[in-house]
């Protein structure tokens, strides 16, 4: 019997040239489906929530993936691929689904979290995983610049080039900054995004709070949908995908 198996995976972006499967590169989508490979003795492909960059991270990225193994009840598929796959890759849980599903297509939110820190010197354990800006924001003008893409809107000006998208618009449900330990967050949730969009909206964001320009310029830029109009990309080491949210779970 074919079964649906949906897994959550947390995994270490560092030495990864993202989620997606390339030619020469080492991917998580292609350590997860060797090691499938390896449990079921052919081929099998593991579809992914969202393809997250090279040098991003995940505490919450959600794949399906189809088996004919009966021997592994669903509860016990983390375990046993967590057996297989190398340490900066982790299984968290697994369950079945109904054959329809799938983990990109039925998402209806994806949630990210960036992490900032802005202390005089940067702390060695954290520097593959933040971003050290020099200068200490303001909490106050950081969110009131975020909440401009709150919403649906066409987010062409913060797509990179070569995004593929058919249609730039996306719904924006939560953006927001808020201090963790000694961090600085930034927490999006949206529908979906386009290329690179949670690091430049970042980028753009920080610019025009360091200047001191109002949100209306802000709102300008994100209707212009014009690129040279956003600010510069975030480095991707600060990024983590945290979740994914489908119909009937709770949202951001």
């Amino acid at each position: 019997m074919i079964r649906n198996i949906r897994v959550t995976l947390a995994y270490d972006g560092t030495e990864f040239s993202g989620w997606q499967v390339q030619k020469n590169a080492r991917t998580v989508q292609r350590e997860i489906e060797e090691s499938l490979r390896r449990m079921h003795g052919h081929p099998v492909r593991i579809q992914g929530a969202g393809r997250t960059d090279s040098g991003v991270h995940a505490s919450g990225q959600v794949g399906n993936f189809f088996t004919d193994l009966d021997s592994i009840p669903p509860d016990r598929w983390a375990v046993a691929l967590n057996s297989y796959l190398p340490p900066d890759v982790r299984a968290l849980d697994s369950r079945e689904e109904a054959v329809v599903f799938n983990a990109k297509n039925n998402a209806v939110q994806r949630v990210y979290r960036y992490f900032l820190y802005t202390g005089a010197v940067g702390l060695p354990h954290l520097r593959l995983y933040c971003w050290k800006i020099r200068h200490r924001p303001e909490l106050g003008a950081l969110n009131d610049l975020a909440s401009v893409f709150l919403g649906e809107h066409d987010f062409t000006t913060f797509a990179a080039a070569g995004d593929s998208s058919r249609s730039k618009v996306r719904r924006v449900d939560t953006a927001c900054f808020y201090p963790e330990g000694a961090l600085l967050c930034f927490k999006v949730a949206a529908s979906s995004f386009v290329w690179r969009m949670v690091r430049s909206l970042l980028g753009t964001i920080l610019e025009y709070e360091q200047k001191g320009l109002p949100r209306s310029d802000l709102a300008e830029a994100l209707a212009a949908r014009d690129r040279s109009r956003a600010g510069m990309s975030a480095p991707a080491r600060g990024l983590f995908l945290e979740r994914v949210v489908y119909d009937g779970e709770p949202g951001d």
